[in-house]
């Protein structure tokens, strides 16, 4: 059931121009509206997403729809698009909500760490997953993700060998991009679903430091896309999306085998990202 937003917060970095709000189930979420520059092909793509992440248990923020009423944009006049000096308004209805990390007065989030602390993330392996993720799903952006300190207990019942209570854990975000954006097609660029930091692959000497998440996606149920399509508001879709979607999601399972071939590609590719890795 959707989640009704109750107060605007701020305004967030980013071609969708996605905002901060509160709902009535106590969180906040960043909120991307139907009508964004980037089309609602971005919602779907966000949504489906957040489906095969959570089957593959990578960690991600939990995700809702968001229900924006007229009422709302009437109290929150801050809630708008912005080009240039014009602006243009936010329609009402269900949008996609991804779930801030706690109150964001109280809990710091950060989009970089030093390379000491990033080695200490708790679930620093799952950026691996996310890649074996980006890969077969033709993510055409680069790996973002976000960082914050919490009690590892609350968000991943088994940390990546940590015995530490608190510590810093690692959120992927943003998968407007997956399906090339909303060209929903794949694109499969060697470079593409990349982290940034060189330090995440450096350990990685074959195929085995991709497991377990390449037979996670090797037998991918069908049935978690089958949910997440149900569960995609009718008004994300224009005319003739339904059997576009349908289509992209046959060719995505289609794929499951191919992921292992366009790891390889990486290590071919114009920057070899796994100096330790000799076929």
């Amino acid at each position: 059931m959707p989640v009704t937003a109750r107060k605007f917060i701020k305004k967030m970095r980013g071609g969708a121009q996605a905002h901060l709000l509160t709902a009535a189930d106590g969180n906040y979420y960043i909120v991307k509206f139907t009508n964004n520059p980037q089309t609602k092909r971005i919602l779907v793509n966000e949504w489906i997403a957040s489906a095969i992440l959570r089957y593959l248990e990578i960690a991600q923020p939990q995700v809702a729809l968001i229900d924006i009423s007229q009422q709302f944009l009437d109290e929150n006049p801050d809630v708008y698009f912005q080009f240039g000096s014009s602006r243009k308004p936010i329609e009402p209805g269900c949008h996609f909500g991804s779930a801030f990390p706690g109150d964001p007065n109280k809990q710091a989030v950060y989009d970089f760490l030093p390379d000491v602390l990033l080695a200490k993330v708790a679930n620093l392996s799952q950026f691996l997953g996310a890649l074996v993720f980006d890969k077969w799903a033709g993510n055409s952006d680069a790996r973002q993700a976000i960082f914050f300190r919490a009690r590892l207990q609350q968000w991943l019942p088994t940390p990546d060998g940590s015995e530490a209570t608190v510590g810093f854990l690692a959120h992927m975000i943003d998968h407007g991009y997956l399906f090339d954006g909303p060209r929903w097609a794949f694109q499969d660029s060697p470079l593409s679903g990349l982290y940034f930091r060189p330090v995440i692959y450096n350990h990685v000497k074959g195929f085995d430091a991709f497991e377990p998440w390449l037979d996670r996606v090797r037998y991918f149920p069908e049935e978690v896309l089958d949910n997440a399509l149900k569960q995609i508001p009718r008004a994300w879709l224009d005319h003739g999306d339904e059997g576009a979607l349908e289509k992209l999601l046959e060719t995505l399972l289609k794929r499951r085998n191919r992921v292992p071939d366009l790891l390889a590609d990486l290590k071919r590719g114009r920057v070899d990202p796994f100096p330790a890795w000799n076929p």
